[in-house]
């Protein structure tokens, strides 16, 4: 018997990063020498510290049901976080643990959005923004950056894109697939047409820790008062601890939208895992030094694979200020080696030259590739070497 799947999920696209890892991985479990750079996740293992709270969590009995919301003593470990690193005072009312950023990010978009309702979101975008509008009846409005503008927008263009059904406007930095970082000065520039629109601000900074040379992580709700109170900071430790698989992040804002988010969850989702709160609390509380070696390290990969990508044929790429990916643009290269769209010449970069990267397209970024730097060294200029060889041999002018 056939039935017919909801409109909601009929228009959902798939994940591009997921599709493309999930293939490379099918292609390696066969015996080929398959390069990936797809996955958006470090390639460390978790800090030991972290994975001892969690083992005595788990022999102290710690495996009961929680609170919806969260463990109130992570909780107080967000909030700890969030004043010391940004200066910000939350309380718990304003805090809720998610089963990682990207339920917790669902969760705002269902409780804020009603049919039709607009949410603002630049491109290049992380591929589940849109998707997640969409599920919740929202209408996603795309803002066009490009790299002439170092992947961000402006404030004018975002009070260009508000009608009267705007609810929100979407901040992701460092980004993804960018890793841009916007400056105080802009983030200002935003912070006050939102405020002249009366819209909400959500903050996506789950790349915080990872920020290389000079710059400086600095969170839109720092901007002012009355940018704090519009803003939904959304965060979590799967990036800067490197703990990806035990999926927890939070959201900090509005105390009726948390509290709405959180009786949602009650009904969806009881609690986030218990062990992985525990964990949690360790990775906050504990000593922050394997951050840092993290970080040191991607940046070290990005000094040395930058200029290799920067030597391929008709590859055009500015150096990210944080994240771990690089966004070439390679619509020429793509062009030149015989292909009629950026998304068949990364196809062929997996089936041929044996290295997956992702197609831009799926980040609204049709022109470009996105490639992580979270593998090690050797993998990534042996990865590059192969993309460098395919394209010269294949180049036609």
């Amino acid at each position: 018997m056939t039935k017919k799947l909801a409109d909601r999920v009929s228009a959902l696209s798939p994940s591009s990063t997921l599709a493309i890892t999930a293939k490379a991985k099918e292609m390696k479990e066969s015996g080929i020498d398959v390069i990936g750079l797809g996955a958006g996740e470090p390639d460390y293992n978790t800090p030991a510290n972290i994975l001892e709270a969690a083992y005595l969590s788990m022999k102290e009995g710690k495996t009961k049901y929680t609170p919806s919301g969260g463990l109130p003593a992570l909780k107080d470990a967000v909030i700890e976080k969030l004043n010391k690193d940004q200066q910000l005072n939350f309380t718990r009312q304003e805090i809720m643990i998610g089963i990682g950023a990207k339920h917790v990010l669902y969760t705002l978009f269902q409780v804020i959005l009603d049919p039709d309702d607009e949410v603002i979101i630049p491109t290049p975008y992380w591929v589940s923004y849109p998707e997640q509008v969409k599920l919740a009846g929202g209408i996603p409005v795309f803002v066009e950056s490009t790299q002439e503008s170092q992947f961000k927008v402006t404030a004018q263009q975002i009070s260009a894109a508000v009608s009267s059904r705007t609810k929100a406007v979407i901040i992701n930095s460092p980004g993804n697939p960018t890793g841009m970082i916007y400056s105080p000065e802009e983030l200002r520039q935003i912070a006050e047409v939102c405020k002249e629109k009366d819209i909400w601000i959500i903050s996506d900074e789950i790349y915080e820790k990872l920020i290389y040379g000079s710059e400086k992580h600095v969170s839109i709700a720092q901007i002012s008062d009355d940018a704090k109170e519009r803003t939904f900071i959304i965060n979590g430790v799967s990036k800067s601890h490197s703990m990806t698989g035990w999926r927890i992040g939070y959201v900090a804002g509005n105390k009726d939208v948390v509290g709405a988010m959180t009786n949602l969850a009650s009904h969806s989702t009881s609690n986030p895992t218990t062990t992985s709160q525990y964990a949690t609390i360790e990775a906050y509380n504990g000593p922050q030094d394997a951050v840092e070696v993290m970080r040191k390290d991607f940046e070290s990969r990005l000094e040395r694979i930058y200029p290799l990508l920067q030597a391929i044929p008709g590859f055009k790429v500015i150096k990210p200020q944080g994240a771990f990916y690089l966004l070439p643009e390679v619509s020429e290269t793509a062009a030149k080696t015989g292909f009629s769209s950026v998304d068949e010449f990364a196809s062929a970069l997996l089936t041929e030259a044996k290295v997956a990267v992702i197609p831009g397209s799926g980040f609204g970024s049709p022109n470009t590739i996105r490639l992580s730097y979270a593998t090690s060294i050797d993998l990534l200029e042996e990865a590059v070497k192969r993309i460098h060889s395919y394209v010269e041999t294949n180049w036609k002018e």
